[in-house]
């Protein structure tokens, strides 16, 4: 069974994203962007939702719009990825991906019970939220930075029910960003 993760950089106040949907605090140096190159080799399958499938069309064409090689080695580790999408508003989707059609459950279940290694990897809050109130997601992950806004869009969003995690692993990488990784304990 793969296992189901949600990744995102968050602020100290825990907020994925500021008002205006502002990440430009998010920009990662090069050793943090070299930790999210080796961790997207172990996504077997990335679920998202609109915006976030739109915002990272840009690693489709890099060989013709970038030039450093840490970004070209993401785009080629990238592209190949399976993409499930969310939306309600795309009628269709390029590169490797596929819009859902089952609501997060289903389709959640659906691609953690399929043979293979890796992860199941869940991006943006929205459909994070949603996998969340399902008890979806076995690891969370947050690149914590050193910075308070106040206000935006939120890690966690208001939860029925608590739920009881583990810290399996903690580190300052970069010059900045504290991770920390925990697992769903059930």
């Amino acid at each position: 069974m793969l296992p189901v993760t949600y990744s995102m950089s968050v602020s100290l106040d825990g907020f994925i994203a500021g008002p205006d949907s502002d990440i430009s605090w998010t920009a990662p140096d090069a050793e943090l962007f070299r930790f999210h190159i080796e961790q997207t080799r172990h996504i077997a399958v990335h679920l998202c939702g609109r915006s976030l499938y739109q915002a990272m069309l840009v690693w489709e064409t890099a060989e013709q719009t970038m030039s450093d090689e840490a970004e070209l080695e993401f785009a080629r580790i990238w592209r190949p990825i399976p993409k499930v999408v969310f939306s309600r508003t795309l009628k269709s989707v390029e590169g490797n991906a596929r819009l859902a059609t089952g609501d997060i459950a289903t389709e959640v279940r659906r691609l953690r019970d399929q043979p293979g290694e890796g992860e199941v990897s869940i991006g943006g809050a929205g459909l994070a939220a949603a996998a969340i109130s399902e008890d979806l997601i076995d690891e969370y992950r947050l690149f914590v930075n050193p910075i308070i806004l106040g206000a935006g869009t939120p890690y966690f969003t208001p939860l029925a029910n608590s739920l009881d995690l583990r810290l399996i692993e903690s580190r300052t990488v970069g010059s900045k960003v504290i991770y920390l990784r925990y697992q769903r304990t059930r």
